[in-house]
């Protein structure tokens, strides 16, 4: 059960960091707060790195591919923390936790990937309920709405994108995340730099890192010390903590459409990932059935 704990207490961790992320940029510049946060981050990757060999920072593969990554990764941690600015949290979890289905949509187009109609039929039901959340009308592209929706597709690609630097370490594909936003951080944070009003904010800033960095750490080793398809499903528990948090500390109470949304989100995502786990399992012993 180790396994299982660890994944769940990571996607706490980033429920936390989300919701400490809503928290201050409502009182603090956006560039300014993913700043901090990167600093802040840093400060654990550093000695990691390190420890691990600097000639993994400096002779990597497919430059092209990992610069093409950061800028996804960076594009995605902007965006995520714009839509929070102007949306419950539930909400934005919701987009981000249709991700997946996006990556299932374009891997025959980018990965070569063969989809067969099982997943298709589900990459559509995600997309309807993308929809549904969006709740159609003269109001449905907000800019929240069209950035949230801009935030995941950019998250998913940066999903694709490290499916080609699998050779890649981990704290390496990580160093050059964190950097990458904190750089784009360092450009934006003067526009809009606010004073910094208590020690207990200052610490909250730092903290969106440091939560970030474990919540990362403790998601990587339960990967590690148990199968995919243990573990992986939980992830969808953090549309839970989503809705927990944003009605405890913002007083935000799910829309119905919302719940509904989510929950055919979540239900593709699940059928799209057990599905490929049969196929993997299959192609273990046959290696080209059909789907």
């Amino acid at each position: 059960m180790t396994g299982p704990f660890l994944m769940l207490l990571g996607m706490l961790m980033f429920a936390l960091n989300d919701a400490m992320g809503k928290w201050l940029v409502a009182s603090y510049g956006l560039g300014q707060v993913i700043l901090i946060r990167s600093l802040a981050a840093l400060v654990i990757l550093v000695p990691m790195v390190w420890m691990a060999g600097l000639s993994n920072l400096l002779s990597v593969d497919r430059p092209v591919m990992q610069f093409a990554r950061v800028a996804f990764s960076t594009a995605e941690v902007f965006c995520f923390y714009y839509a929070v600015m102007y949306l419950p949290l539930a909400d934005v979890m919701t987009y981000w936790l249709a991700a997946p289905i996006y990556v299932a949509a374009a891997s025959p187009f980018l990965l070569g990937e063969k989809v067969g109609w099982r997943r298709w039929t589900a990459i559509a039901v995600g997309f309807i309920g993308v929809i549904i959340t969006l709740e159609p009308s003269s109001a449905m592209f907000t800019m929240p709405a069209i950035i949230s929706i801009v935030g995941s597709a950019a998250f998913a690609f940066m999903l694709i994108s490290g499916r080609f630097l699998r050779g890649t370490p981990d704290s390496t594909l990580v160093f050059f995340q964190v950097a990458g936003a904190g750089l784009a951080g360092l450009v934006f944070a003067p526009v809009d730099w606010s004073p910094i009003a208590s020690s207990r904010d200052l610490v909250l800033l730092g903290l969106l890192g440091i939560v970030a960095m474990a919540a990362h750490m403790l998601v990587n080793r339960a990967l590690k010390i148990s199968d995919a398809a243990t573990v992986a499903p939980l992830q969808y528990t953090l549309l839970l903590w989503a809705v927990v948090f944003g009605w405890l500390f913002f007083g935000d109470v799910p829309r119905f459409s919302m719940l509904i949304g989510a929950a055919l989100i979540v239900a593709s995502g699940l059928f799209i990932f057990i599905r490929e786990q049969m196929l993997k399992k299959r192609e273990t012993v046959l290696p080209s059935i059909p789907e």
